[in-house]
């Protein structure tokens, strides 16, 4: 094949092989793989629990690698309204490292991107609550599973879909962890549509909790009350 001529004239025949972010999204995670991982399962094998149909979509729990999703991850965690609860915006290294603190540790908690019909449109850490520093301000069981939840487009905030995907991800664990008998949250008091969502979702506020760096709801959603809530 002959070189191309950089300085050559464009003609109508050629072909502009640049392609959106969106595009390049979408096909990136066609076909998710899980990532091979050494830890402990701890969550019950989260990366092989596979799609769900769900009010909005087909969604799925997709676990994070670095070398595919931190562009992406960095960029949400950048927005304005994203950084103002997560803290953290910056260079790609600060998300990098938050990413990797999870991905090197003893798996008790998993960074996933929520993949809905195909393309991934938001951020979870679906974790072992039991087993986090959380576990210190609240009356802990064993195997509490505990969310962290981020919508990653501006356009998907506000119309109802962080409740669907909270409800879904909240059945997902209770499904695929019988030993779960709760799934636990605390978001920040101040975000008040998260808490709104969770309690949209099915959760019980049971109260608020001093953490070292803020005041947050603990929200809990009972196994015992999901058919009722």
């Amino acid at each position: 094949m002959p070189p191309i001529d950089a300085d050559a004239d464009s003609g109508p025949d050629t072909l502009d092989l640049r392609y959106s972010d969106e595009f390049v999204e979408l096909i990136a995670y066609d076909r998710p793989e899980a990532p091979v991982s050494r830890a402990p399962d701890l969550l019950d094998g989260l990366a092989g629990w596979g799609p769900v149909d769900s009010p909005a979509g087909a969604f799925q729990l997709v676990p994070v690698r670095i070398e595919r999703d931190l562009r992406l991850v960095a960029r949400w965690m950048n927005d304005p309204a994203v950084a103002a609860f997560w803290g953290l915006a910056g260079p790609d290294s600060a998300s990098a490292d938050h990413l990797r603190t999870q991905l090197d540790g003893d798996g008790r908690s998993v960074p996933c991107l929520g993949v809905l019909d195909g393309v991934p449109m938001s951020y979870w850490e679906v974790y072992r609550a039991d087993l986090d520093p959380l576990a210190r301000y609240y009356p802990a069981r064993p195997h509490d599973t505990g969310l962290h939840l981020l919508i990653g487009k501006v356009s998907d905030r506000g119309r109802g879909l962080g409740t669907t995907l909270l409800r879904t991800v909240a059945d997902l664990v209770l499904d695929h962890r019988p030993s779960c008998g709760r799934v636990v949250a605390e978001p920040d008091l101040r975000n008040t549509p998260c808490v709104a969502a969770f309690l949209g979702a099915g959760f019980r506020l049971t109260g608020e909790v001093d953490l070292p760096d803020k005041r947050v709801a603990l929200m809990i959603r009972d196994r015992c009350l999901r058919d009722v809530l």
